[in-house]
């Protein structure tokens, strides 16, 4: 087997006589060239020697360091259940109290019931809770079992060949041979594929939920192999970084024996979990095994949150405990002061053996811990369970509600963190991403412009208006797009296909060829017969109507395409049909789109790549290793370094880049490909060989078509909607991408010509470049092109400085299409659309080859590689020729605009923290109403801190003048106060306010200690928005509103850059959209539409909330009830600790007869309908300022629980005075009563009754007396002396008994009722009105809501939709003459008012080669304010923007009023 490998080791063992390394490191060769012998770091590294016969000794010594492939995901074993879990529930400082209670009681002088029935409750709390944990942990069991015993074909060196074994037998160094469809066991180095271009097809649904297919590449040097892989003829080590949870990052490098290296990535590992798709046969080592796979470390489960209602229990717990402190210490005392009033000691008080007797106050302390035995039932230990039942009912409705079942997506919510649902109804600051959470992230082409001229797609944008559509007239206008050109087809494409190559399978075809139908698994335990939808390929998406003025244009270009073979121009060119040839190559194929068929195999090329030499590198990359202390590179290729003229020239204007962002600024993927070139900055060489991998002739690279119009439809599998959405655009112009390989890629021309361009080197897409790159053969010139794709705010650095051209007429025209596509751009993304800029540049051979020649050992480096990668594409990434730009329209989800308007009616401020652009998110802000068209805008760019300062004191200072200068709280000694500002002096409706931000002045408000007046300007912002914002801002940005404020908080997003901000949160929602799974698997909730949050929150979040709180305050009235009648028992027994109520009767009253209720009450009860709810939002304003549940309604609860047990006991006890029954017939009585009252209390407290309220409340008072007839008949000697024997039916025969019990209920509800009457009577608040509304009938409950929201409708704004003017000094006209032109606020269209303040330029002036200007530029005169109305607009590029006549406006989102302050 011939390995192709990198010759890299040079430059280490350079390195190493140089003295660098000292010490065994990640960069030390394995093979010792002293000792022979290998030598490693595992503190730093992980070593993985192939379990073969050569390596088996090794092996076998370095296997036993890392775990096995079993996994345990379970928290218990047999051994350790009992003592761990209980070790668990002892946690809960509660189930300590009551240990330490039955402990108290086993003590004989403080004995107050029987041992045994004093452990009865915690025993049944304890186990209760350790039965359902049980449950949970063998359920995991289970699945961990199923996991476990798996199959997979593992290499078995005895038998030399692949042997069946379970997944739980797998270890590290182990070779692993996987089929189509087969889940991966362990992550595993992909080194054969039955692919002949060395390509392994994943889907990761498992693993992040997206269905679209990935590629893995086979490590560099195993691609090209003929026959199967031989694991014995494997003697490489393999060295790569320890486990970690990065599921993106990789990196390592493969030693030879001849001790040379092979650099690997990301991109040939694949992850546990994937499956195996399109591939027959995939051969890989085994690198992590079991927990220490990144699946497994990133499968942290459900999160523990403490609510804010657990948080505020546990306060009021604390002060039952006070309260049982006080009444004990008062039994203490009472009862040293009874003893001391006997002269002799009573014959009840019994000495010791000694036959002296307890001192008063030794006496009166074990009195104290008696009253503690006695009254333990003030703290409410079951309502720790019944809490948690009452959650999971709650959760059960939740998942069973329709309204948030989405029928697109087969999915309804989740709820992964089940102890948290009361905190729905509590939010009043939501955080939420825009692409993909407010938006479809369904990538739709709505416009382009190619150097300079711009194509608006109209009938395009009409065909969008009407997407219902779109399904019926898909087909009609597929038939459309192939007879747009004359086209030649003669030839089927199968002729350009190897014949002895081997086909992958599609998804839903066996992985065994003999056996055909077989199932795709998806998961474990789960298959599915039916492949799954090809992901980003709605209809909406992949049809697209031409521009008819473009559509001529490119059947010109393809002519001059087809025309390269024949003649080139001598000079460079601008081209129309050259440059809309390139533009369109370049979407084709800057992406790394999987093209496959409907009813065939992906089609595919396999023309050997073309042969690629290493050559020498470049002198900058030499002072980069210098810097990285990699002299010895630089040492070899100090001779024949060129000079940075022979890559061209620098770029003109080093402008400062944006800041890293996130993915939904521009979702360009990695491993993109791309073609074809045309303006080329060199001339033509007419004396120059077709360079296509070979000596291929003209009849090899122009073929004929592949498909006619009875050909099968192509599937794009993409892995971002947006380099789908551009393939389909030029789908639609005829420019098809037919097939994909690493080396190669095969489009179809309008007129039928399929050229192949072999691919030498693709720069994938990260965060911090924004932008990828693809370096592509020309099959027709033989010229090397760059071509590049990315966001505009660096693509637009990275051009060619026009200054730099020789030709004044060229210089020109470069600088007229880069103006042209600016304005272009600007206007784009105010339409809401996200922008990407094409462009390419060519590069002669001999430079190619040195830039290569360095980047291969980027790549095999181990230390610094990112960094390096980092430089090395940078060095080739400039001196670009602009193409155009194109705009994609990312839709507003379903239900959006109304969502937001009633979610900012119940009082919630919604923030949107994006990456996107500020034109961009402005106006989608604008679309789903976040921002208000007759509301005042301030949008403050700046990166300077003293700017930034300044700039928000005038902010504050304009914006108290309207709303007051009253800063608004939210908290004050723990009551919530409503958002609230002084209204102005002249009486007028101030303007609603909105805060626009960017990154850079996020980062100047953290660096300069800021966040104290950026929060108090948000307090009078009804919505804020943060744009290029990262995804550690975003984490930020909660943290500091949740800390500082101390306020709720909700955060919602749908990609994996959401994470941070879901998890800062105190509520995550995830939404399982496009992005996959990495937002829902780290959310408390996950939802599948924005919509949702509506009824999420505004319904089953009051709903959730109120129910709780309720409950929670019934717990404490009725344990403080029902204790307190043994309290007042004790002043007429000499405060001894006896009770007049049978102790079972106690066990049961609070274990069965008051249980059901609350339970019920917890999970059913709806103090409003969900209708009432959804249509005055306001209602939700009560959970916000916890109203149900706060100090204020605890303490009434307490007092009016001390009132009714008062009642309860003291008239019984003037019935039965002077009387000589006993005490079980006097407490049996009192018992009743009391029974009677706290469900009688229930009732009062419930909103709703159906069946079920009534059954379990007429059930719990039927089992009371039945239990106590059953118990009072046979209990004959249960408590001697002291027996309950026939007590309960001697009672029933006592008309007393009867008269008792319906007059002291009675007496003690009379005070809640009467309050209860006149609060529904004369109280103001908005849930009692909404309570009488609820009970009117249907057509009077609609006309009674249309009244409310009428009069709850702000007063308009003096003046129409234009805000009042401020009173302010206006700016000087010089001013205003200085500011920045690049301001990235809206222009001006109708009534608009701009306020500009003086500071740093946007980054585009940089561009446009305008001076900078500093800092002094913000100062202004004396006397002058900082802010003042103006009725001029800024001038530069928006002036020409407002009449351009060929630009209408789909939304007519640009007309509005707005003010805005724009730094």
């Amino acid at each position: 087997m011939a390995l192709s490998v990198d010759s890299s080791w040079p430059r280490w063992q350079w390195r190493i006589r140089d003295g660098l390394l000292q010490s065994p490191s990640e960069a030390t060769p394995l093979l010792s060239q002293e000792k022979g012998r290998q030598s490693y770091n595992l503190m730093r590294q992980r070593v993985v020697f192939p379990n073969n016969s050569i390596c088996h000794r090794d092996w076998a010594k370095i296997s036993r360091r890392y775990p096995g492939n079993r996994i345990c995901t379970t928290k218990y074993t047999l051994l350790t259940f009992l003592p761990q879990n209980l070790f668990e529930q002892f946690h809960r400082w509660a189930n300590l109290y009551f240990l330490f209670l039955v402990i108290l009681n086993w003590i004989p002088s403080m004995e107050v019931f029987h041992r045994e029935i004093t452990m009865l409750p915690l025993a049944i709390v304890l186990f209760t809770i350790m039965v359902k944990d049980g449950m949970e942990d063998f359920r995991k069991h289970r699945f961990d079992r199923e996991i476990n015993c798996s199959n997979i074909q593992i290499y078995e060196r005895k038998e030399q060949s692949y042997v069946q074994k379970c997944w739980k037998d797998v270890r590290v160094g182990d070779f692993i041979q996987m089929q189509c469809n087969e889940i991966i066991p362990a992550d595993i180095l992909l080194l054969f594929s039955s692919d002949p271009s060395g390509i392994c097809h994943l889907e990761t649904a498992n693993l992040d939920g997206e269905t679209n297919l990935k590629q893995r590449r086979v490590v560099k040097g195993f691609s090209q192999q003929d026959v199967q892989f031989e694991p014995e003829c494997f003697c490489n080590t393999i060295v790569c970084e320890k486990p970690n949870n990065h599921l993106n990052k990789f990196k390592g490098y493969m030693e030879h024996p001849d001790q040379t290296r092979t650099g690997f990535s990301s991109e040939s590992l694949l992850l546990r979990g994937c499956t195996i798709r399109n591939t027959e046969v995939a051969v890989g080592i085994v690198i992590y095994a079991g927990h220490e796979t990144k699946a497994m470390l990133n499968n942290s489960g459900p999160r523990y949150k403490r609510s804010k209602i657990e948080r505020r229990m546990n306060t009021d717990i604390f002060f039952c405990i006070g309260l049982l402190f006080f009444m004990c210490l008062i039994g203490a005392i009472g009862h040293s002061l009874w003893n001391g009033t006997f002269e002799e000691h009573p014959p009840f008080d019994v000495p010791d053996a000694e036959g002296s007797f307890l001192p008063l106050a030794l006496g009166g302390f074990y009195m104290f811990l008696t009253m503690i035995i006695l009254l333990q039932v003030l703290i409410p230990i079951s309502l720790y369970v019944s809490i948690e039942l009452v959650k999971l009912g709650q959760v059960f409705f939740l998942h069973n509600d329709l309204d948030l079942y989405d029928e697109e997506s087969d999915l309804s919510i989740q709820c992964r963190a089940l102890n948290i649902t009361e905190d729905l109804g509590q939010i009043q600051y939501i955080f939420s991403d825009k692409t993909g959470t407010l938006t479809e992230n369904k990538m739709v082409f709505r416009r382009c412009t190619i150097m300079g001229s711009e194509y608006s797609h109209q009938e395009n944008a009409k065909r969008l208006e009407t997407p219902k559509e779109l399904d019926s007239d898909s087909e009609e206008w597929t038939q459309q797009q192939f007879l747009s050109f004359p086209a030649r087809w003669s030839q089927g494409l199968a002729t350009r296909r190897s014949q002895g190559g081997a086909h992958p399978l599609r998804r839903c075809q066996s992985a065994r060829l003999p056996i055909q139908g077989h199932c795709r698994q998806r998961s474990v335990g789960r298959c599915d017969s039916s492949p799954p939808p090809v992901a980003f390929s709605s209809s909406i998406e992949k049809d697209v109507t031409p521009d008819k003025n473009l559509l001529t244009k490119v059947q010109d270009a393809a002519l001059w395409l087809e025309n390269l073979s024949d003649t080139r121009p001598a000079e460079p060119s601008l081209s129309a049909a050259s440059s809309i040839a390139d533009f369109f190559l370049a979407l084709t194929i800057c992406n790394s789109v999987v093209v496959s068929t409907t009813t065939e195999p992906r089609q595919r090329v396999t023309m050997p790549p073309s042969t690629k030499t290493l050559g020498t590198s470049l002198e900058k990359i030499q002072q980069l290793f210098h810097k990285l202390k990699l002299s010895s590179l630089s040492h070899s290729f100090s001779s024949t370094a060129p000079s940075d003229a022979d890559l061209g020239e620098s770029v003109g204007t080093n402008m400062p880049t944006t800041d890293s962002e996130e993915k939904d600024d521009v979702s360009v993927s990695s491993d993109g490909y791309s073609t074809d070139g045309g303006y080329r900055s060199s001339t033509w060489d007419q004396g120059d060989s077709l360079r296509s991998g070979s000596d291929a002739s003209s009849e090899e690279v122009l073929e004929a078509p592949g498909f006619g119009l009875a050909s099968p439809e192509l599937c794009y599998e993409a892995e971002s909607p947006d380099e789908a959405a551009l393939v389909h655009a030029a789908q639609a112009y005829s420019f098809t991408l037919l097939s994909r390989t690493p080396e190669q890629v095969t489009v179809r021309l309008p007129r039928g010509t399929c050229l192949t361009f072999d691919v030498l080197c693709t720069l994938g897409f990260d965060s911090v470049r924004k932008r990828m790159s693809v370096v592509v053969r020309h099959p027709l010139t033989g010229e090397i092109i760059v071509y590049t794709k990315g966001a505009d705010s660096v693509i637009m650095d990275l051009l060619e400085d026009p200054a730099c051209a020789t030709d004044t007429d060229v210089e020109k025209e470069l600088r007229k299409i880069q103006a042209r596509t600016q304005k272009h751009l600007d206007l784009y993304a105010r339409d809401g659309l996200r922008t990407l800029c094409i462009a390419k540049k060519v590069i002669s051979e001999e430079n190619f080859q040195r830039w290569a020649g360095f980047w291969r050992e980027a790549e095999a480096s181990l230390e610094n590689r990112d960094e390096l990668l980092m430089q090395t594409a940078q060095h080739l990434e400039n001196q670009l020729t602009l193409l155009g730009a194109t705009g994609i329209e990312d839709r507003l989800q379903e239900g959006v605009p109304d969502t937001i308007s009633a979610l900012r009616e119940a009082g919630i401020q919604l923030w949107v923290l994006t990456g996107d652009k500020q034109e961009t998110a402005v106006n989608i802000a604008y679309s789903c109403r976040l921002l208000d068209q007759t509301g005042t805008v301030y949008s403050i760019n700046t990166e300077n801190q003293e700017t930034c300062e300044s700039t928000l004191n005038s902010a504050l200072e304009e914006v108290k003048q309207f709303h007051g200068p009253q800063k608004p709280d939210h908290k004050l000694f723990g009551f919530h106060l409503p958002f609230k500002t002084t209204p102005p002096a002249s009486g007028a409706a101030a303007p609603e306010v909105g805060l626009v931000i960017d990154g850079k002045t996020l980062s100047a408000i953290f660096q300069g200690k800021l966040e104290k007046k950026f929060l108090e300007l948000t307090q009078y912002c009804q919505s804020v928005l943060c744009c290029r914002s990262t995804p550690l801002q975003k984490s930020m940005i909660v943290k500091l509103v949740r800390d500082k404020l101390s306020v709720m908080t909700l955060s919602i997003g749908d990609g994996a850059n959401d994470v941070s901000m879901i998890q800062a949160a105190d509520i995550g929602v995830g939404i399982s959209g496009q992005e996959g799974m990495q937002a829902v698997m780290s959310s408390d909730f996950a939802i599948s539409r924005f919509r949702h949050l509506k009824k999420l929150l505004l319904v089953h979040g009051h709903w959730c909330y109120s129910r709780l709180a309720r409950m929670a305050v019934y717990y404490f009235y009725k344990n403080v009830c029902y204790v307190n009648l043994l309290f007042w028992y004790q002043f007429f027994c000499g405060f001894s600790g006896s009770t007049m109520i049978d102790y079972w009767q106690m066990i049961f009253f609070n274990l069965f007869f008051t249980s059901l209720p609350p339970l019920v009450f917890g999970i059913l009860d709806k103090d409003i309908s969900a209708e009432t709810l959804l249509a005055l939002p306001e209602l939700y304003k009560s959970g916000q300022n916890s109203e149900c549940y706060n100090l204020l309604t605890f303490w009434i609860s307490i007092v009016d629980a001390f009132y009714q047990s008062f009642v309860c006991f003291f008239i019984p006890y003037l019935t039965y005075k002077d009387s000589d029954i006993d005490v079980f017939t006097f407490g049996t009585p009192i018992n009743t009563i009391s029974l009677i009252t706290i469900l009688l209390h229930q009732a009062m407290e419930m909103k709703t009754w159906t069946v079920i309220h009534g059954l379990v409340l007429a059930g719990s008072f039927l089992m009371y007396f039945v239990v106590s007839l059953i118990y009072n008949a046979t209990c004959v000697t249960c408590n001697s002396p002291t027996n309950p024997y026939w007590v309960m039916e001697g009672q029933l025969s006592d008309p007393t008994f009867y008269l008792i019990c319906f007059l002291t209920p009675a007496a003690a509800l009379l005070p809640r009722y009467f309050f209860l009457s006149l609060q529904g009577t004369y109280r103001k608040s908005l849930i009692s009105k909404a309570q009488k509304i609820d009970k009117l009938p249907m057509d009077k409950r609609d006309l009674e809501i249309q009244s409310w929201k009428s009069r709850q409708r702000p007063a308009p704004v003096p003046g129409g939709a234009q805000p009042s003017h401020r009173p302010v000094t206006p700016v000087p006209e010089q001013d205003l003459g200085a500011s920045s032109p690049g301001s990235s606020s809206p222009p001006k269209r109708e009534r608009k008012e701009d306020r500009v303040l003086h500071g740093e330029r946007d980054s585009r002036d940089h561009a446009r080669g305008e001076p900078h200007s500093g800092d002094p530029s913000a100062k202004l005169s004396s006397g002058a304010h900082l802010l003042g109305p103006s009725r001029t607009t800024a001038s530069g590029a928006y002036s020409g923007r407002q009449t351009d006549a060929h630009w209408p406006s789909s939304r007519g989102s640009h007309r509005r009023s707005q003010s805005s302050l724009t730094i």
